[in-house]
């Protein structure tokens, strides 16, 4: 009977099966996926350390949420980017609003390795804004942000967007407020 091997991957959220004939094979191939899960660079430490001459040295460590927030930051404020996060992640985002609680990392997630990060936005972007456009000024501000304030190289910045914002939907919510 054949050895099934199940792998997840975190950063794309799929599930792998992969019938093995033999145990060692199917050790060697969850390695090679584990390995090829991560994005960034992976070393014993979560931080990084920075050596600054005539300081005293030490690590400085830098949580993912940080970097979210820096990218969830830079992401907004591109022209053209109406909100960030699928659609239940906005109507939570709505009632957090409501109570003065602004996540400011949502539809943002980020992996962070030693020197290296990578990050998956999500976007809706306001019409008729050219879709290609906004994503690639979304990818230029998420990189240029994280590297200048967090100091991490960035590999990759995957954009999508996930709806597009029509004018008339926010005349549709005005008129039903007005209504209620």
């Amino acid at each position: 009977m054949p050895l099934i091997v199940e792998v997840v991957l975190m950063a794309t959220d799929e599930t792998n099966t992969t019938a093995v004939g033999e145990q060692g094979s199917a050790a060697t191939r969850t390695a090679a996926t584990a390995e090829r899960a991560s994005r960034v660079d992976r070393a014993p430490s979560a931080g990084r350390a920075e050596k600054v001459e005539g300081a005293s040295t030490g690590r400085t460590t830098i949580a993912e949420s940080v970097v979210a927030k820096i990218a969830g930051i830079a992401a907004r404020e591109v022209s053209g980017v109406h909100a960030l996060g699928g659609g239940g992640a906005r109507a939570l985002g709505a009632i957090r609003d409501a109570v003065n609680a602004t996540d400011l990392t949502q539809g943002v997630k980020v992996e962070v390795g030693e020197t290296q990060a990578a990050a998956d936005i999500t976007i809706v972007v306001d019409y008729p804004a050219p879709i290609q456009d906004v994503a690639e000024n979304v990818r230029t501000a998420v990189t240029d942000a994280i590297t200048r304030l967090v100091g991490l190289q960035v590999v990759e910045v995957n954009v999508d967007v996930n709806d597009v914002h029509l004018p008339s939907d926010d005349t549709d919510d005005d008129t039903e407020s007005r209504v209620s």
